[in-house]
């Protein structure tokens, strides 16, 4: 009776410890209780039975995705309308899916369709690179099928490319780079961070963008790219690779960075103005 019991109190622990585990590895599994979720083995099984929504943006869902994915931004006000269309043509299940486990998008796509009345979806919240590490057959990078998984940027080597706003601040004036500010016309506002000194193109101006890549090779420039908040620079770390460039840095925190560092380097001006004149 003992070494049942024993037994049972060690099942008990196991079961507890993985569930730990998995709210550790998942946080949005708490915020998002009734939206039910699809692992990468079971999403591997039904791949077949069920359509594959990916959440993102379409520069991110243009870089990399789930083969046969749809792309439906949950942050765009047609999103409910949207995935209705696509309940329209399909009786299948519905599975989100986003960047990975931290990455809400998954689960906020699915309850959303969830209330709008779509019924039978999902969210696969491991996300995007742990599907493509596991079946780099039915991913898609740059174009690009089957993955190398050799291909893929970890955070780490992201990071590694990453200047403060200080640091990039003092590389522009060189003659052996090229700035670029890949921010949309929107976010642009009709205004650069580097009068004269950059070069703007958007990311959904590949031709334009083309050419100024094609020209930092061929004049062996460093590219120094950035964005409005130091995200959207990580997916064009891939265009940028696809393109043969190997010298190149992004702003840390894009424009948002440097207006701060412009503040604070106001900031002390002014206090150091003042003490002057004590």
């Amino acid at each position: 009776m003992k070494k049942i019991y024993a037994a049972f109190l060690t099942l008990v622990m196991a079961v507890s410890m993985t569930t730990v585990k998995a709210a550790d590895e998942f946080p949005g599994r708490k915020l998002y209780p009734d939206v039910p979720v699809m692992s990468t083995d079971e999403l591997k099984q039904k791949f077949a039975s069920v359509v594959v929504v990916d959440a993102r943006t379409k520069y991110e869902f243009d870089t990399i995705h789930v083969k046969g994915s749809e792309n439906i931004l949950v942050s765009d006000n047609g999103f409910a309308d949207n995935v209705k269309a696509l309940r329209g043509r399909t009786t299948k299940p519905l599975v989100f899916y986003c960047n990975g486990h931290t990455c809400m998008k998954s689960y906020k796509a699915a309850r959303r369709a969830m209330s709008a009345g779509v019924k039978d979806v999902y969210a696969y919240d491991a996300g995007i690179f742990e599907w493509t590490r596991s079946n780099p057959d039915l991913a898609v990078l740059v174009g690009q099928s089957p993955v190398r998984v050799s291909d893929l940027i970890s955070k780490k080597d992201f990071k590694k490319r990453l200047l403060s706003a200080n640091e990039f601040q003092k590389r522009v004036p060189r003659s052996d780079v090229m700035v670029l500010d890949v921010r949309s016309r929107l976010q642009r506002a009709g205004a650069g961070l580097f009068p004269f000194e950059e070069k703007f193109a958007s990311l959904d101006d590949k031709d334009k963008l083309d050419r100024y890549l094609d020209k930092a090779r061929r004049e062996g420039k460093t590219v120094l790219a950035y964005d409005a908040v130091g995200k959207q620079v990580r997916w064009f770390e891939y265009y940028l690779r696809k393109k043969g460039i190997k010298n190149y840095y992004f702003m840390k925190d894009g424009a948002d960075g440097y207006v701060e560092l412009l503040a604070k380097q106001q900031g002390a001006s002014v206090v150091a103005k003042d003490a002057g004149k004590k």
